[in-house]
């Protein structure tokens, strides 16, 4: 989904893509950056100023996510799933996401096969920067000393970025954030995040229901892997023209009526229109409450004009965490 004022030349693609010859030779980030926190970030800076714009800088990241793959049965949370982790890193600057496919077979490389087929032969990294705690290979051999040793000899810089801590002095960690959400603390999420977490998904058809009742809402699934606190929450969406509404939203099972799986439901004010099949970006700003049964139709609705007051209260005042936030959620 493209954002306002980012370029549109981002090139998002596979491991087994040819790689386009303007991205040969980049300074390559490598990580799972999954949320893109602050922490993230600090490493993708350092590629950016090692760049200082004269030469692309690409990020080199891995789907699934090791654990989903090691115990399938115990899915990750994912904060961004790859459209969203490429939506991000399109946004801090980065020229392009080389997608590598993590299965047993890749996890059993050697660190040396790893550097050899994927940093030279396939990137022709000139550079690369990567997390205190980065290591790869069969049996986490790759360790960043072999890495400088690596580079040494196959003519590539290394740069390990150390850890990055919050000014409280905790470690900024996406484990962490997960639990945030998963605990209904969205404000201390996007205070890690340094932007405000947000889905992306396209609207499908629901039972209506909503516009009985005078809210006719944007219905999309969430990934199954999603652990989201169920609840009312203040959010805004962005179309796919860029234009932004303030909104709020169900994510639940609808216990006044069918207690289903779990659905978000956006209502977006001030908007009237088709939505169905329309990728949306649904950006979560504060948690109101959780999930709750009426006594009937009547008691729900004016609780719902009590969540939509509240929710445009909060998103009036809402101001932008950081320059990042504020060209995602403004």
């Amino acid at each position: 989904m493209p954002l306002p004022d980012i370029e549109t030349d981002f090139v998002l693609l596979d491991g087994d893509a040819e790689l386009p010859a303007q991205l040969r030779g980049a300074i390559v980030v490598i990580g799972n950056f999954d949320g893109l926190h602050a922490g993230h970030r600090v490493i993708l800076q350092h590629a950016l100023d090692l760049a200082a714009g004269t030469v692309p800088v690409l990020a080199l990241t891995f789907e699934p996510h090791p654990r989903s793959v090691f115990k399938p049965s115990e899915p990750v949370f994912r904060l961004s799933p790859m459209r969203e982790k490429a939506s991000l890193l399109q946004a801090c600057g980065l020229k392009g996401v080389v997608n590598w496919s993590f299965t047993k077979e890749f996890a059993n490389l050697s660190a040396q096969t790893f550097v050899d087929d994927v940093l030279i032969k396939y990137l022709s990294a000139s550079h690369v920067v990567v997390g205190y705690d980065f290591h790869f290979g069969k049996g986490r051999e790759g360790s960043p000393a072999f890495l400088f040793a690596a580079g040494q000899d196959a003519g590539f810089g290394v740069t390990v970025v150390p850890q990055v801590t919050l000014p409280d002095g905790l470690a900024v960690s996406s484990s962490a954030i997960r639990t945030h959400l998963e605990n209904a603390d969205v404000r201390s999420a996007n205070n890690e995040l340094g932007y405000r977490w947000f889905v992306q998904s396209k609207v499908i058809h629901g039972e209506k229901r909503g516009r009985d009742l005078g809210y006719p809402t944007a219905n999309m699934v969430l990934p199954s892997s999603c652990k989201l606190a169920l609840g009312i929450y203040a959010v805004s969406v962005r179309r796919q023209d860029g234009t932004l509404y303030h909104s709020v939203a169900s994510y639940g099972r609808r216990p006044q009526f069918d207690n289903g799986a779990p659905l978000l439901e956006a209502f977006l004010f001030d908007f009237s229109g088709d939505l169905y099949g329309e990728m949306l970006m649904v950006t979560f700003h504060e948690f109101l409450r959780g999930e709750a049964k009426f006594d009937g139709v009547d008691a729900l609705v004016a609780q719902m004009d009590k969540d939509s007051a509240q929710a445009r209260a909060i998103l009036k005042d809402a101001t932008p965490l950081s320059a990042l936030d504020a060209r995602l959620s403004f």
